[in-house]
This record gives C-alpha cells, sequence and structure tokens, in this order.
C-alpha cells in the first residue's frame, strides 16, 4: 500500500491545496513571484509532460503557485517531477 501512495504521488505535477494551481511562467523573481503566467495548453499527465507542455509555449518553465494574479504567479514553487 505504501509503494503505491508514492508512485501515485510522483505522477502529479502540482500537489494538491495551496500550490495546486499549475502554470507556464516566463521569468522567476528571486524565488518569490514568476511572471508573465499561463495555463498550460493541455493538462499535463506528469512533471515531464508539464515541462513539455510549458516548453513548447516559448520556452515557459512549469509552477505550481497559489491563485495567479493578472499573469503573475505570486507564491509559486517548482513543479514536482521537473529538472
Amino acid at each position: 500500500m505504501k509503494v503505491f501512495a508514492v508512485v501515485t504521488i510522483l505522477a502529479v505535477a502540482c500537489p494538491t491545496g495551496l500550490y495546486s494551481n499549475p502554470q507556464c511562467c516566463a521569468a522567476d523573481v528571486l524565488g518569490v513571484a514568476d511572471l508573465d503566467c499561463d495555463v498550460p495548453s493541455s493538462t499535463p499527465k506528469d512533471g515531464a509532460d508539464f515541462e513539455a507542455i510549458c516548453a513548447a509555449d516559448g520556452g515557459r518553465t512549469p509552477k505550481c503557485c497559489v491563485l495567479p494574479i493578472l499573469g503573475q504567479g505570486v507564491l509559486c514553487q517548482d513543479a514536482i517531477g521537473t529538472d
């Protein structure tokens, strides 16, 4: 049962809760805010897929953010399973 839980966690690009909003962002400012963020063009299956979707959208970086405001991702973290 523990192995199943670990595999399930690794397959999700963004955690549930506060940082649950997947965003493709162009620039990171001091690890606090991300600029020019958009919702991914398709739903990512996992971290690698999320990374590929954002890269295809102008070389953006996959982030998991608190609710974005006007294209700015305030309080973001790197997506799970990305480089």
